[in-house]
């Protein structure tokens, strides 16, 4: 198996075949779809796909850390994490190899 991404071109282009609608229109849709979960966990919402899995939006807390190269201590600021919790469905796939 080929180590491919699965791009929003591929996207479109799969979308396209297997629905039979445009190029373009297919184009336009995964465009929208990408947008709309770029933007639902800026709003603090889950992203939830049955069959695939949850996206979250996760707080960090600031901590201390330390550079690899130097073995320096230093402060590693508070953010914000994307957080992906596969569903079993998936789960099951990827165990039996049916992907």
């Amino acid at each position: 198996m080929a180590n491919m991404a699965m791009t929003r071109i591929r996207l479109a282009e799969i979308l396209s075949e297997k629905s039979g609608i445009a190029a373009k229109e297919s184009a336009a849709l995964a465009d929208q779809v990408s947008k709309i979960m770029r933007e639902t966990p800026e709003r603090g919402e889950k992203i939830k796909i049955p069959g695939l899995g949850i996206l979250t939006v996760r707080e960090k807390a600031a901590r201390k850390g330390r550079n690899p190269r130097t073995g320096e201590r230093m402060p590693i600021s508070a953010r914000r994490g994307v957080t992906f919790k596969p569903s079993g469905v998936l789960r099951k796939t990827l165990t039996r190899g049916g992907i």
